[in-house]
């Protein structure tokens, strides 16, 4: 009978736990994602007022008020990307003690496997055959019921094994997924503190040039238009000199989906063409209309990648033309015979020749250039008919760097999107 206790003592050692560390860390999670909640709240509040605001007539205390909101915004972003690495941070290690616990379940199941067999087989080859040349049968059926609850014993130990290395599996996966995404997050954070210095440049450059009055900010708003009419007029003359052959052949035909949208939310502010902003500007589109269209995105929007491509150009016109054009823009070029531009970035997040995938972040949406508001401006040309190229400018006074194209190369985005 003494076998039989030891049998069923191995098979109920406890298993190694942490379950007070995991309840701790649970609760650490518990309450940053509540943080999160409230924090996205607040960005939800702001977003609100930005798009009062970008109804409102322009004057200086508006805009200063748009800067200020948007920093509150992007303050309330940079916390929740902040408490988000913590979760994962958390997570992690949650997962590191879920298995390290597992593998030492499975390292005391086997433990016990092993002592079992060894006493199975000192039974078989020892005891049972002595048991039964001394013909002490009743001795022999207790050794028979010692060996058949050790290989019940075995069977249920295997099985549990089975069961904890998918579960350990399992946790691999998951902690795999969440180191990832700890990447991501430290991605983002740099990128929003990046953002978040744009803005305080931009809000400190709008106090100097105005000096916090009025009438220096509509002069200035004055003198922006003015460059981006002078600079749209050279640009449009030497386009439409360009005069390059398009084969129409080579561009996909016009269908929704072809390409995808460049945000997440989409807010159409202008479209593509003679649209009525280009009727009543005529000078600042040149009789053509709008080149693209404009969506609604607040600073430090992420941008996507409308389609798989590479890199054309990268740059940025206000080096050269301070107000006057795209500011920092994105040239891809996609392998059906479209390219694609992103304008008004207030950062890039990649190089040129580099490959990207559809829905890639491959910047964050700003105001750069000449624009009235954050904004994302998207073009798209037939890729026969567009180039980047470094331009004289008598405007400017000085080279710029940017996608130049023939008129006829400019297509409508929403036939594509």
């Amino acid at each position: 009978m003494k076998i039989i206790f030891l049998a069923i003592f191995i098979f109920v050692i406890p298993f190694f736990s942490s379950a007070a560390t995991i309840d701790e860390l649970r609760l650490k999670i518990s309450e940053r994602n509540n943080a999160i909640a409230d924090l996205e709240k607040e960005i939800v509040a702001y977003q609100e007022k930005l798009l009062t605001a970008g109804a409102e007539k322009q004057t200086l205390q508006a805009k200063i008020n748009e800067l200020e909101n948007t920093r509150k915004k992007l303050t309330a972003e940079l916390k929740v990307t902040e408490n988000r690495i913590t979760t994962a941070s958390l997570s992690i290690e949650e997962l590191g003690l879920a298995i390290a616990q597992k593998e030492a379940d499975i390292f005391a199941r086997r433990a016990e496997i092993a002592d079992a067999i060894r006493q199975i087989n000192q039974l078989e080859l020892n005891t049972f055959v002595e048991t039964a040349l001394s013909g002490k049968f009743s001795t022999l059926w207790n050794d028979l019921e010692a060996m058949s609850q050790l290989k019940a014993g075995v069977g249920e130990a295997l099985t549990a094994i089975k069961e904890l290395k998918v579960g350990l599996e399992m946790d691999k996966r998951a902690e795999e997924a969440k180191r990832k995404n700890l990447v991501t997050f430290r991605g983002n954070l740099t990128d929003q503190k990046a953002i978040i210095e744009y803005n305080k440049k931009e809000t400190n450059t709008l106090l100097s040039a105005t000096k916090s009055k009025e009438a220096n900010y509509k002069k200035t708003l004055a003198e922006k238009l003015a460059l981006k009419e002078a600079f749209e007029r050279e640009l449009g003359e030497f386009e439409s000199e360009l005069n390059i052959a398009i084969d129409p052949t080579k561009i996909p035909q016009a269908g929704l989906g072809v390409l995808y949208w460049p945000l997440d939310s989409i807010s159409i502010t202008q479209k593509f063409g003679l649209t009525s902003f280009s009727l009543a500007n005529p000078t600042v589109y040149n009789g053509y209309g709008h080149n693209g269209v404009d969506f609604r995105a607040s600073i430090g929007t992420p941008v996507k990648a409308a389609l798989t491509g590479v890199v054309k150009g990268i740059g940025d016109t206000d080096q050269v033309c301070p107000g006057a054009s795209y500011g920092r823009w994105i040239l891809l070029e996609h392998f059906n015979g479209l390219s694609t531009l992103y304008a008004h970035l207030s950062l890039i997040k990649i190089s040129e020749r580099e490959p990207v995938a559809t829905g890639a972040v491959i910047g964050y949406s700003g105001a750069t250039g000449y624009a009235t508001g954050p904004h994302l401006h998207f073009t798209v040309y037939a890729t026969q008919g567009v180039q980047v190229a470094n331009r004289q400018s008598k405007v400017c006074g000085g080279t710029y760097r940017m996608p130049i194209a023939d008129p006829k190369a400019y297509l409508n985005p929403l036939q594509y999107l």
